[in-house]
């Protein structure tokens, strides 16, 4: 048996071997990119490298990426799906290309985990009215002796753009025939359930603009991903991803606790599979180095929608008392390699037992009424958002009682309602998130240049030099920054941050990037987000006359203006708490 810690190890020395710098594993809560909401990729953290700035590590880097995706929240609990996962990845930044890429993939399967070529087929894009069909991609799997039956052209086999605009290109896929029983067919059909999908190649060649057309990109980049689960289940000959190592305690104590027998009766089962993956979901969430707590907006609506799922399939189960953290701290213990799990310990245990005690109230209340107003076949939009409001349902808990009751939902009144009461998209409601490369617009720019004097004006106004990054997002239209610090901030001390960030914009400070080894990086005074890991390599930008008399130096990847008086007039919009001492200031820039 290979375990997780063999197989990281294989892979990361492999890719070190071809000269590939190993970047660390970073928060759940993307920085450079605020159209989604959790990192659902490796490639997330390395959005200004995709978009051609360039990375202190080099050209080609590679890691294991922890991820979270809820877009296919519906599959979860059969044989693959997962709503946090972790991702291996491979990057060429502008370096090698398709040729490489493929011959490291198979070179890597095939010699190093000893992968039977006879289980293996790829799929390449079919090509359409934009890009032409990938011959390349398939004359390569064909010269490393895939047989041509085992080589299909699908379109589907395109990335991106992730969002509107933005890199993208064709796609290579990798399957592997898991029927241990018996031998794989000689031709390969993707839509046979027996053939799992592990690992993709993403040529990213072209750039789509705002007027839909597509152009040849300058620097050529390479994006993979190979979901670490899977690739467990099919070096352990495993019929699923829940039947891996790092599940059976999990799975143990959901059936200590339900008195349910896993593999005995097929819902049970499936209950005890989205129970096992929920909660993991959350503990990692609830752990992160960037708070994140319950609520109804962002990624606190999915934390919230992720713990009731749980709960309500822990009633499926018959489990009538509280669980959720007697199962977290499986969770924790299991994942010991993720220190800041063991470190914000209490958090996570006070969260999933506030947030059980809160839905337990209303739950039952909740289900009767859901049985009163599904009678008709029909539940109104303003019924549905009853259901939200008064008794804490998500709407996707409502649509799956729905579903199981083969009854409608007036979505759309419910989305009027729900939009009338909340500041939450349709977007965030519906969990279908859009996920994109963050722009490098002006106005991103000026914004995050501002949130590096925005740190420092907190340290001076406050006089408290402990205060560190907690988080940050940022979009054209306005900064969020997370800090810690113990109480609220008075309207005085909120005028004084604002008047000290204008008048060094006023200074016309002049801003510089420089790279230095990590170590000798904090050494010259240069600050960091508090937990987060970085490279052995980083970027350091500073605002000030020069680095020794400075006003701001800290660690970040970028974008940023080039002097301060491009910034405008700095304008704070809010200041409230998001989480037990973790404070959260929402501003702009005016021109």
């Amino acid at each position: 048996m290979i375990t997780r810690s063999e197989l990281i190890k294989k892979y990361i020395e492999f890719f070190k071997r071809k000269k590939h710098k190993e970047i660390p594993n970073t928060s759940l809560i993307p920085e450079n990119d605020p159209t989604v909401l959790f990192t659902t990729a490796g490639m997330h953290p390395l959005v200004p490298f995709l978009l051609g700035q360039k990375h202190p590590l080099g050209k080609r880097l590679v890691n294991v990426q922890k991820c979270i995706r809820t877009q296919d929240i519906d599959e979860v609990g059969d044989e693959s799906h997962l709503t946090f996962f972790e991702m291996f990845g491979n990057w060429s930044l502008g370096d090698y290309f398709k040729k490489e890429a493929i011959e490291y993939s198979f070179e890597f399967l095939t010699k190093v985990l000893n992968i039977s070529i006879e289980k293996l087929a790829v799929s390449c894009f079919s090509g359409n009215k934009n890009a032409p069909r990938d011959k390349e991609s398939a004359e390569i799997w064909l010269s490393l002796g895939i047989p041509k039956e085992r080589i299909v052209f699908v379109e589907d086999n395109w990335w991106g753009p992730a969002g509107e605009t933005g890199p993208c290109g064709p796609d290579t896929e990798m399957f592997y025939w898991k029927d241990n029983s018996k031998s794989p067919p000689r031709r390969f059909n993707p839509n046979d359930e027996n053939w799992l999908e592990f690992w993709n190649d993403v040529f990213m060649e072209y750039n789509k603009n705002k007027y839909l057309e597509f152009s040849q990109l300058i620097q050529k980049n390479v994006d993979t991903g190979m979901g670490l689960e899977r690739m467990l289940t099919i070096l352990n000959k495993k019929e699923t991803v829940y039947d891996t190592e790092y599940f059976i305690p999990i799975i143990k104590e959901i059936e200590l606790i339900s008195k349910k027998k896993y593999n005995k009766n097929k819902e049970d089962t499936k209950a005890i599979r989205i129970i096992a993956d929920h909660l993991r979901a959350c503990v990692f969430i609830l752990g992160d180095v960037r708070a994140i707590k319950p609520s109804n907006v962002g990624q606190g609506y999915v934390l919230r929608r992720l713990i009731r799922r749980t709960i309500r399939y822990g009633r499926k189960l018959g489990i009538k008392e509280n669980f959720t953290t007697k199962i977290a701290k499986v969770i924790i213990k299991e994942s010991h390699y993720y220190q800041e799990l063991e470190r914000n310990h209490k958090f996570i245990i006070e969260q999933l037992n506030e947030e059980e005690n809160k839905f337990n109230e209303t739950l039952e209340k909740g289900l009767k009424k859901f049985n009163e107003i599904s009678k008709d076949k029909l539940i109104s939009g303003k019924e549905a958002f009853l259901l939200f409001q008064s008794y804490g349902f998500p709407i996707e808990i409502t649509q799956e009682l729905a579903d199981e009751k083969g009854i409608k939902i007036d979505l759309e009144e419910y989305n009027k309602e729900f939009k009338r009461h909340q500041d939450l998209s349709r977007t965030a409601s519906s969990g279908q998130f859009k996920s994109g490369l963050a722009d490098d617009s002006n106005a991103t720019k000026k914004l995050h240049t501002a949130t590096h004097l925005l740190n420092e004006a907190l340290r001076q106004v406050l006089k408290d030099r402990g205060i560190k990054q907690k988080g940050s997002n940022i979009t054209p239209e306005r900064l969020r920054f997370d800090f810690n610090f113990p109480r609220k901030l008075t309207d005085k001390e909120l005028k004084q941050i604002e008047n000290w960030v204008n008048t060094r914009i006023k200074d016309a400070l002049p801003i510089t990037m420089e790279e230095l080894p990590l170590k000798k990086a904090f050494n010259s005074g240069a600050q960091g987000e508090f937990g987060v890991k970085y490279p052995e390599l980083v970027s350091i930008y500073t605002i000030g006359k020069t680095t020794k008399n400075y006003i701001s130096r800290e660690i970040c990847t970028g974008p940023h203006v080039e002097n301060t008086n491009e910034l405008g007039k700095f304008k704070i919009l809010k200041e409230e708490s998001v989480a037990a001492g973790i404070r959260r200031i929402k501003a702009i820039v005016e021109d």
